[in-house]
């Protein structure tokens, strides 16, 4: 549940880091040359959209390039596709997540009791009525509109939706039942993508690829170690041989 947790704080803290690096104009590539290839990423779902904002991305620049920049409005594009592509991801596998959850352990609002028409003995009788009345009004609207309580309209962003699972994993009170083992390992999968995806985007995560050329020396896999703001570095699992640097690009 720990690392559940930390994972889903990661990814609500770290949302308006993301948002500042949306406008930045720096690129972090990684693996960080164009012949790495075979790593994997925890929400394969999103190579649709990846391709689909990849298509978007070239066909702007294409447009750009065909400009003269002395035309008024020759600017390139304002964001980060692969910024905005990594919360787009990431909100959806979030909220998809909270919408499930939601759906089988969240009970239902409190019913508003409507007034009925009845005949009291006493005015008093009468008014102690209406009083109970209007305390179950209170505390079925107090029910509905509780913030503890996921709903499927109004707010439904990735921060929102990391805190609200983050209450369920930790078992905090709300109009929840506990949620089950099952349920848990659901949103622990889930978190753990979400975060590896926020990490690698914001490069605060270490990471490991494989070159897809072999090792020059002896034939044997080799590996490449950076992100976290490390510089690159390459070695052969066969042989050992390291690169670092310019030498580990190179390699790629």
């Amino acid at each position: 549940m720990t690392t559940t947790a930390a994972h889903l704080r990661t990814c609500a803290l770290r949302w308006t880091d993301l948002r500042d690096a949306l406008a930045s104009t720096g690129t972090t590539v990684w693996p960080p040359a164009g012949r790495m290839s075979d790593y994997l990423r925890a929400l394969e779902d999103a190579d649709v959209e990846l391709a689909e904002a990849a298509r978007w991305q070239a066909a702007y620049n294409r447009q750009f390039l065909d400009r003269d920049p002395a035309q008024i409005g020759a600017t390139r594009p304002p964001l980060r596709i692969e910024i905005l592509d990594t919360m787009r991801t990431v909100q959806a596998a979030l909220v998809d997540c909270a919408d499930g959850i939601a759906h089988a352990a969240q009970r239902a609002p409190i019913n508003v009791p409507a007034a009925r028409k009845a005949d009291y003995r006493t005015l008093r009788d009468a008014r102690i009525a209406h009083q109970d009345r209007q305390r179950a009004q209170q505390l079925a609207h107090a029910d509905r509109i509780d913030p503890r309580r996921w709903k499927w309209t109004g707010t439904r962003t990735a921060p929102y939706a990391a805190l609200w699972l983050l209450a369920r994993v930790e078992r905090a009170p709300g109009p929840c039942r506990r949620i089950t083992d099952d349920e848990a390992h659901r949103i622990g999968v889930v978190a753990a993508g979400a975060a590896e995806r926020v990490e690698q985007a914001l490069d605060i995560a270490a990471r490991v690829a494989v070159i897809a050329a072999p090792c020059p020396d002896c034939g044997g896999r080799v590996e490449m170690h950076g992100g976290a703001g490390a510089s690159p570095a390459a070695h052969c699992t066969a042989c050992g041989r390291m690169w670092t640097g310019q030498d580990a690009a190179a390699v790629a």
